[in-house]
């Protein structure tokens, strides 16, 4: 083989694998994607806020604000949180949440875009005391792991239900 032919053969060899290993380092952090961030969805990634809101005849209504900070991908969520259990003072107050309302209409939440949803909690003589609600939220197409927590005061009884998730604090 001529001298020519040869360094035309090595250098398009080098080429060749040289746009393989290019390939192959691009390849090997798929995960590492640009502006991709966390789900503002995940319990680690939103703050929740449980304020009184206005009662109605034979309830008393609280309702529970949930954000995310900067920096946070939107999620979409749906329907009434589950698993909702309330304390006080970390020690569980023994009242389980019903559900109530349409569960299947989703919204969307993240940065910006603040949701709530609502308790409901009958009147009457009893209650008891809590400081924190603990719940998973749901999307339409199941649950978020993990389990999300909100502060604030609120007196909670048997036949307690949570209400969707809406859009807006």
């Amino acid at each position: 083989m001529p001298v020519h032919r040869r360094s035309a053969l090595i250098a398009a060899t080098a080429t060749l694998l040289v746009g393989v290993a290019g390939l192959g380092t691009a390849q090997a952090s798929p995960t590492a994607v640009a502006g991709a961030a966390p789900s503002a969805c995940r319990p680690a990634n939103h703050t929740a806020r449980i304020t009184a809101s206005h009662a109605t005849a034979g309830h008393r209504h609280y309702r529970v604000t949930l954000t995310a900070a900067r920096g946070y991908e939107p999620c979409r969520l749906a329907g009434s949180p589950v698993d909702v259990r309330f304390h006080q003072h970390g020690s569980p107050r023994g009242i389980t949440a019903g559900r109530y309302g349409s569960q299947h209409a989703a919204v969307t939440f993240g940065p910006g875009h603040p949701v709530h949803f609502d308790i409901q909690v009958p009147k009457g003589p009893g209650g008891v005391r809590a400081d924190e609600a603990t719940f998973t939220l749901r999307t339409p197409a199941g649950v978020i792991p993990g389990e999300s927590s909100a502060s604030g005061r609120l007196v909670v009884d048997a036949g307690t239900v949570v209400g969707p998730v809406r859009p807006g604090a």
